[in-house]
């Protein structure tokens, strides 16, 4: 064998594949961000990003995600910082003039010194626990944007738990700081849920960009009626409720009508933003009726208590899980390149289709990979996963009734620039 039929072998036996290399993208869930990475032999490896960082900085960051919008300074106006510094400044201010006023009027009630000053540090440490029970709420802003109806709810049932504590406080008078604590410490975790979902409420309501009015008349009602709730309890206090028998009759019986009212209150505010439920909601009605539902017709079908729940008519969609549960290694190229232009990732499973989104994808785009899922699902039928030859052909019947479907969507008052996946995982390429 000549040199010549050596190089030729040598040419035959070079591989048609260019070398793999490691497949990474990065995760962000709870303003915490991950690298995960798959190397050519499969390997999977999850790392800090910046994780190398002096502590010091870390620790300025984590208090800037908790404390601070997400995005910040980048996602407010000029002042925001100046304006914040003296916020706290008034709020401590305003603590410490509190803790004055209430030993002042504990003593002033009649109190001795010595028990007295015993009191007003367990009357303050009960206030404590409800600023505790607020900063541990406010940790959860992105569900409250996601589901509205469901925390306002339980705003109101941990505030009735919160005060039915209270009212059994006298039956075990030892346990006084332990029970207004926890009763306090419920009722901080409400007050936080209640005011923060008040503005998408009011929101859903606001059809000429009333808002301000909107918000402003219904604290007036709210007001007004407090006002009249108050002499209603007095009168209870000196009648039916002097005795505690009394009270554990009434007291049950107020809270039952009390969340009864905010659950129809919520059943009927018509919420236009785009969450997982509402979105399948939509994307089911659309493929079995031919039209778009507006807020309005969606109200009262919405579930409350289990919002999470799989929705068969539009394709069983899972949202929010992190990437690196749901995409195997060996199908992670090959689900990239399915829709190179789109910000979202399908696998299909037994049970459902899980949905994966880009950091900055819109509500289009998860309606368009919502869309894709629903025609697969109803394609595959019973293969356990998704081909690429089902996904082309869903994304092509996507394609061709988006801009329609879109549109009447608009038209119908949907807000379509964000989808609120409340702690739904993200990622990035």
């Amino acid at each position: 064998m000549d040199l010549l039929d050596k190089i030729k072998m040598l040419k035959k036996k070079k591989p048609d594949k260019e070398p793999e290399f490691p497949v990474f993208w990065f995760e962000t869930s709870d303003s915490v961000c991950h690298r995960y990475q798959f190397e050519p032999d499969g390997r999977f490896s999850v790392m800090f990003v910046d994780d190398s960082r002096p502590i010091y900085y870390r620790m300025v960051e984590s208090f800037l995600n908790k404390f601070f919008p997400s995005g910040y300074p980048y996602s407010v106006n000029e002042g925001y910082l100046r304006y914040t510094q003296f916020r706290a400044l008034q709020h401590l201010t305003s603590a410490a003039l509190s803790v004055l006023s209430t030993q002042s009027l504990l003593f002033a009630a009649g109190l001795r010194p010595t028990p007295a000053q015993a009191t007003a540090v367990s009357w303050i440490l009960k206030d404590g626990m409800q600023h505790v029970g607020k900063l541990i709420c406010s940790n959860l802003g992105a569900r409250m944007d996601s589901e509205p109806k469901r925390w306002r709810i339980l705003a109101d049932v941990l505030y009735d738990l919160g005060t039915g504590l209270e009212v059994l406080s006298p039956l075990s008078p030892h346990l006084f700081l332990e029970m207004a604590g926890l009763g306090n410490f419920a009722k901080g975790m409400a007050v936080v849920a209640a005011r923060a979902t008040r503005l998408p409420i009011y929101s859903s309501f606001a059809k000429e960009g009333n808002l301000s009015d909107l918000f402003a008349k219904g604290e007036a009602i709210s007001t007004l009626f407090n006002i009249v709730g108050i002499g209603v309890g007095i009168q209870l206090a000196s009648t039916v409720c002097a005795s505690m028998q009394g009270k554990l009759v009434v007291g049950p019986l107020l809270s039952m009508i009390h969340v009864y009212c905010v659950t129809e209150e919520m059943r009927a505010t018509p919420v236009n933003t785009l969450n997982p439920q509402r979105t399948a909601m939509v994307v089911a009605n659309f493929l079995k009726e031919g039209n778009v539902s507006s807020p309005a017709d969606l109200r009262y079908h919405e579930d409350l208590l289990f919002p999470g729940r799989l929705i068969e008519e539009a394709g069983n969609v899972r949202v929010g899980k992190p990437l690196h549960r749901v995409i195997k290694p060996s199908k992670f190229d090959e689900l990239k390149q399915v829709f190179p232009q789109e910000k979202f990732l399908l696998s299909g499973g037994d049970k459902c289709i899980d949905m994966v989104l880009e950091q900055d994808a819109s509500g289009e785009d998860a309606l368009r990979g919502w869309l894709v899922a629903a025609y697969a699902a109803q394609m595959k039928k019973s293969s356990l996963e998704l081909s690429t030859s089902v996904l082309h052909e869903a994304y092509e019947k996507m394609n061709d009734v988006f801009p329609q479907f879109l549109e009447e969507l608009q038209n119908k008052g949907w807000h379509t620039d964000r989808f609120l996946d409340g702690t739904g995982t993200r990622f990035a390429l």
